[in-house]
């Protein structure tokens, strides 16, 4: 979690007038409490009104609020509306992230934004075809490429084809239906997209290391942006 994130969350943990412990807030923010004394003392330092100190608790004196945020409404259509997106067809961690982020979106806004959100009539719906065994692949997936995981993997072709690839996972699309995963298989030793759908079992292959030739930069250089047909799905 960044900084500013994490200072976010204390604000708005303190806001209910109770008081609370750093224990409390290192618990749920799964820092240290050395950390949330730092960073009260900080958010102290630039006017928020906390009071209590350390071993005690803290409490927030009551008529502060977080400054509004300013959003056209273009920015509150587009910003409700992707949330509302990645809710139904994302991955279960996106999907809790996407409902955290609209929670916090009306939470800040003014009276008339928040009247202005709640009305944009853009909403989606749960594809079948996204199980609860498909989203919590994508977050297995999503996490892999973010922490640079090498995977082994089961994966059936459109005939029904079952093949055993080891794969560096790059990138995640959204093709409006399906997700697919950018990789470098080592199989092909070339650049693949395969289906998350039809990626019946993972694992954990141990860390990569960037390598000139096989990042998703060259995996970009390697494809002309305006002829989609290049992007094939793995065979």
């Amino acid at each position: 979690m960044r900084r500013a994130d994490r200072l976010f969350q204390i604000v708005q943990y303190l806001r209910d007038g109770r008081l609370t412990t750093a224990a409390i807030l290192a618990e749920k923010l799964e820092v240290s409490e050395r950390t949330i004394y730092r960073d009260i003392a900080d958010l102290i330092g630039t006017g928020v009104p906390i009071d209590g100190e350390a071993g005690v608790g803290y409490i927030m004196r009551e008529g502060y609020d977080v400054p509004p945020l300013m959003f056209t409404r273009s920015e509150i259509v587009a910003l409700t509306a992707g949330a509302r997106l990645i809710r139904a067809w994302g991955g279960t961690a996106m999907a809790e992230a996407a409902e955290e982020a609209l929670v916090k979106i009306r939470a800040v806004l003014p009276d008339d934004a928040r009247s202005s959100a709640a009305k944009v009539q853009v909403h989606a719906f749960q594809m079948p075809e996204l199980d609860a065994e498909t989203r919590k692949r994508l977050d297995l997936l999503k996490a892999a490429v973010e922490t640079h995981t090498k995977l082994d993997i089961t994966y059936t072709t459109e005939d029904g084809t079952a093949s055993m690839r080891s794969i560096r996972p790059l990138g995640l699309w959204f093709w409006g239906k399906v997700w697919t995963l950018v990789a470098w298989c080592e199989l092909r030793q070339d650049f693949r997209m395969f289906r998350a759908d039809r990626i019946t079992s993972t694992t954990g292959a141990g860390h990569f290391r960037e390598e000139r030739g096989k990042r998703l930069s060259d995996f970009y250089a390697s494809k002309d942006p305006n002829r989609p047909s290049n992007l094939t799905l793995s065979g």
